[in-house]
């Protein structure tokens, strides 16, 4: 599935030319289902999501993972369990006393457990690898947490850039609460409510939701997600407002897209035609050996532009060399709800995105080294995938919410504020993916070289 939503996501950004940085990201939906089953507390000032967890706090998740809350309260009551560290409070001592007794997690030093220490991603994962049965120095190497968690399928490094949050650890969890158990036997949540950790009825919610990005994830586990051609229509509705002249325009768009990802060589084909009040505009984009070509037209005029993607696309290919061998549930955060139904002989799914999708845009956005000046805010996406009983994917419809904020530059070397709000609803028709999927270039040799920088003016 990650590989479809990267896919998923590259089509929502070329087809409304969304060329800016995103906001942070935002799980509150995951934390809130955490809470329902007793996994995710808040403090007196509520999830308290935007700002860094700490090992006390991770501890506290860790047992509870294990499903050994209870136990662990009574076992350290009793004075069955104990530590040595002299940091830790007495609220969080029963849970460091399991963890410390069963060999799971060690302090700091001999008499510090470093219970106000940051936790990582990579610390993070490492605990969730061990509460699904996996150990670090057999299993997996700790230099190597974070590559073995994204193999297992619940760890996507662009969900997580940037400082790692109680917004990512609530993600995290949820993702690792869908993820299987070493043996393969079933995935963690359904486990502990199996097991009685976790109340059947409260997890309901959750555990349908699992249930069906697993049936989504099985039903398309054979689709050849490397390549794809859609055909896009496209309906969009923008307000901008400049120095207090507000402006209202629609606009509708059809068009092509062909995407090729082999590693980092990606090869790309855009062609769109949008009319705005009567008036036409020919927008098309290739992307070829490292190279974006850009063309642009109203019938009388014409821009035709390039510059480099190589070290972009290079970057990108560094996320992405991890081959996953277990159920992938690494975008299931991303998603406030899912439902699936059958219609005749295809299967129907709706999701509701989280807003930004749920830090993708922020961590694209970081990674390509996009300007802070130009920020772009998703809202909530809705998105419907129709497979058929094959597995192969056959339409996708979208319909989102965007609003930008810019600094437009003027003559006399300063700027003016702009803002614009945007409403899409988009179709996706799938034409081909896989081998069957091929691309023609034009002659690119009027195309005039720019710096990338150049494109915002």
């Amino acid at each position: 599935m990650k590989r479809f939503l990267t896919l998923l996501f590259a089509t929502l950004l070329l087809s409304a030319a969304l060329c800016m940085s995103a906001s942070a990201s935002d799980f509150d939906a995951a934390a809130e289902d955490l809470s329902a089953i007793g996994m995710f507390r808040g403090t007196a000032n509520g999830f308290e999501l935007d700002r860094v967890p700490t090992r006390s706090e991770a501890a506290i998740m860790l047992v509870r993972l294990y499903g050994a809350e209870e136990d662990a309260k009574a076992a350290y009551a009793s004075g069955e369990i104990s530590h040595p560290f002299t940091d830790v409070s007495a609220f969080t001592s029963p849970y460091v006393a399991w963890l410390y007794t069963n060999g799971i997690a060690n302090g700091t030093t001999a008499t510090t457990f470093g219970s106000a220490n940051p936790c990582s991603a990579k610390m993070y994962c490492a605990f969730l690898l061990r509460a699904l049965g996996y150990q670090d120095g057999s299993d997996f190497q700790y230099a190597d947490t974070l590559a073995f968690a994204q193999s297992k399928g619940f760890y996507e490094p662009l969900m997580f850039s940037g400082d790692f949050l109680r917004d990512d650890l609530a993600a995290l969890t949820y993702q690792g609460l869908a993820a299987d158990l070493k043996d393969g036997s079933t995935y963690l949540l359904d486990s502990l409510v199996k097991s009685g950790a976790i109340d059947a009825g409260a997890a309901m919610p959750m555990t349908e939701k699992i249930e069906a990005y697993r049936g989504m994830e099985d039903a398309m586990a054979t689709m050849d997600e490397t390549a794809v051609d859609l055909d896009i229509d496209m309906d969009m509705d923008m307000t901008m407002t400049t120095e207090g002249e507000t402006i209202k325009t629609p606009s509708t768009s059809t068009g092509n897209m062909k995407i090729l990802v082999d590693g980092s060589d990606v090869r790309l084909a855009y062609v769109m035609k949008t009319s705005v009040e009567g008036v036409s505009m020919d927008t098309s984009m290739w992307m070829k050996d490292g190279w974006m070509y850009l063309s642009m037209g109203d019938g009388e005029d014409t821009m035709n532009i390039k510059y480099p993607v190589a070290d972009q696309l290079a970057a990108l290919e560094g996320l992405g060399v991890v081959e996953v061998d277990a159920m992938d549930v690494s975008g299931l955060a991303m998603i406030d709800s899912l439902t699936a139904e059958k219609s005749g002989s295809d299967t129907v799914y709706t999701m509701v995105l989280s807003k930004n999708l749920g830090g993708l845009m922020g961590g694209i956005s970081e990674l390509l080294g996009q300007e802070a000046d130009t920020s772009m805010d998703i809202g909530e996406i809705k998105a419907v995938l129709t497979v058929d009983r094959s597995g192969a994917l056959k339409k996708m419809a979208m319909t989102f919410s965007a609003s930008m904020t810019m600094s437009l530059p003027v003559e006399d070397g300063t700027t003016v504020p702009m803002s614009m709000d945007y409403d899409y609803d988009m179709t996706m028709t799938v034409n081909a993916t896989g081998k069957s999927v091929k691309i023609s270039f034009p002659d690119f040799s009027s195309f005039e070289e720019i710096d990338p920088a150049q494109l915002a003016a």
